[in-house]
């Protein structure tokens, strides 16, 4: 009993010694796997992260933009008093579409004035045509007069020299030559003044004379006044602030009294900073995410980028001469055109958005990198495998 007792007991300390030897030959055989795995993942992610870098860039985004629309300002170009309202607060409208008509009585009145100083215009002219004519014969009858006191005068004169007449007879026919030449001299000046009060034309057509002319001027501007107290939309879209109109207000040429939003002209003013503005252009392609519709992405195109900084077109514009100056990145408005279509959600102005613009251009590989490759010859290859400089 004891003898197998004591084989046991040997038995298995062997065993355990076979079992350790052999899990330290199985961990012998692992670790040089483990170690080129361990070592072969960061090289893996900075081969990865190289790439990307590289490659990468060519999108400039901000989210410091947000929708624009024209504003414009309805201002009533003629006084009066409301007696209509046509669209309600936030209506969308068409061009053309009545916003509010103002009362047109004074305005008729005014338009049926200056009618009829047309008409009378019209009638000055005519019968200053009649004074010319009336001048022409006035003159025609002086001249005849006037040859026949000539004729007269000489022969008064002839029969004084053979002593048929006294020198009285010829005193008279001297008197009456020189009235007829003042006469004559009179009728040509009224032919004058005639010809002056037609323009100098009398074939003068009668809404041609100046005076008829400035009368059909006054009548158009009447008529013009008239129908501007009928207000319409001067552009598609949609009518704010018409709470503040009732009928019966009175407006005035001076003050504004709604706002109409145009929506043809919906753009993006986006502002990105000065330093991502290297290899920005008009004409890129943008796509625009609006915070309202997250799940909606808009395309675009870079229409404009300002001519400065917001801060330079501030009405006191920044002052930098002071000792304690700070240097803040600037930015720049950029204009982003829409594509919009009937599917397109409605955008409202001021509404928030993110843009992203595709400058085309990656950041490439790092100066010394390509100075490195250059000396080895694979610059060129190099920085086209990378797609680096693209414009």
């Amino acid at each position: 009993m004891s003898s197998s007792s004591d084989q046991n007991v040997s038995v298995e300390p062997t065993m355990a010694a076979d079992e350790n030897n052999a899990n330290t030959v199985s961990a012998k055989r692992r670790r040089p796997g483990r170690l080129i795995l361990m070592a072969s993942v960061p090289v893996l992610l900075a081969v990865i992260g190289g790439y990307v870098y590289v490659t990468g860039g060519r999108i400039v985004s901000t989210e410091n933009a947000y929708v624009s629309q024209d504003q414009v300002r309805i201002v009533p170009q003629v006084s009066g008093e409301i007696v209509a309202i046509g669209p309600g607060e936030n209506d969308r409208i068409d061009k053309g579409s009545l916003l509010f008509r103002i009362d047109d009585a004074t305005y008729v009145n005014a338009v049926d004035q200056a009618k009829a100083a047309v008409a009378s215009a019209r009638l000055d002219v005519e019968k200053l045509k009649t004074d010319y004519l009336k001048a022409v014969a006035q003159l025609d009858t002086a001249e005849k007069a006037l040859d026949i006191a000539r004729t007269r005068q000489s022969r008064q004169k002839t029969l004084l020299g053979q002593g048929a007449v006294s020198q009285t007879a010829l005193d008279e026919a001297d008197l009456t030559l020189k009235t007829a030449e003042g006469s004559v001299t009179g009728a040509r000046q009224d032919v004058a003044s005639a010809r002056a009060a037609l323009g100098g034309d009398p074939e003068i057509e009668t809404d041609r004379h100046p005076d008829v002319m400035a009368a059909l001027a006054r009548l158009s501007a009447a008529e013009l006044n008239l129908e501007r107290t009928r207000v319409t939309a001067p552009a598609d879209g949609i009518v704010t602030q018409t709470t503040s109109l009732r009928p019966g207000q009175y407006v005035s040429t001076a003050s504004s009294v709604l706002t109409l939003v145009e929506t043809a002209s919906t753009v993006i003013e986006a502002n990105f900073k000065e330093t991502e503005l290297t290899h920005m252009r008009a004409g890129q392609p943008v796509e625009v995410t609006i915070d309202a519709y997250p799940d909606t992405t808009i395309s675009g195109s870079v229409e404009s980028i300002g001519a400065g900084t917001g801060s330079a077109f501030s009405l006191i514009p920044a002052q930098n001469a002071s000792g304690n100056w700070v240097k803040v990145v600037q930015r720049v408005p950029v204009r982003i055109a829409l594509n919009l279509d009937d599917r397109a959600p409605p955008l409202r102005i001021g509404m928030s958005a993110t843009v992203d613009v595709d400058t085309g251009h990656a950041r490439g590989l790092p100066h010394f990198v390509e100075n490195g490759l250059a000396a080895l010859g694979l610059g060129e290859t190099a920085i086209a495998a990378t797609g680096a400089r693209n414009e």
